[in-house]
């Protein structure tokens, strides 16, 4: 196809080591998380983690969401995605987001205005949790 991509290493929160200040169309964000929704296939995290990882995750997650919100395009989407079955992970921290941030709204997946999708794990599939946010005009501060 003829693409090429520009690899960077780096903390995506630090944005003043790696970012161009050139906003981005798509982000898709793969927070960390528990992998409560990967246990089929990695049993052992059962016994890997602690209760406080929950909360852990969720700040961090919280962190990576609020850093890169501020390289997206107005009119851009982000996706969130988790591979955690815990609501404190995935839905407790869109909610936050949304609930701080007057240029964001989820794009709604069915009926609902706040749906986001949940993929229950299966015999053959591994569960996760997912939200499309879209950026809006931009919040104007001065008004």
């Amino acid at each position: 196809m003829g693409l090429s991509a520009k690899l960077l290493c780096a903390d995506a929160v630090d944005l003043d080591a790696w970012w161009d200040g050139l906003s981005f169309d798509r982000i898709l964000l793969d927070a960390p998380c528990t992998g409560s929704g990967v246990t089929r296939r990695h049993p052992d995290i059962r016994w890997l983690r602690r209760s406080a990882d929950p909360a852990t995750m969720a700040k961090q997650q919280a962190r990576l969401l609020s850093a890169l919100w501020r390289t997206l395009k107005p009119g851009g989407t982000l996706l969130f995605v988790t591979c955690s079955l815990f609501v404190e992970e995935g839905p407790a921290v869109i909610q936050a987001f949304l609930n701080e941030q007057a240029d964001a709204r989820c794009i709604p997946l069915g009926s609902s205005p706040f749906e986001q999708g949940w993929i229950i794990p299966g015999a053959l599939h591994d569960g996760f949790y997912y939200a499309i946010l879209e950026r809006t005009l931009e919040f104007n501060h001065q008004a």
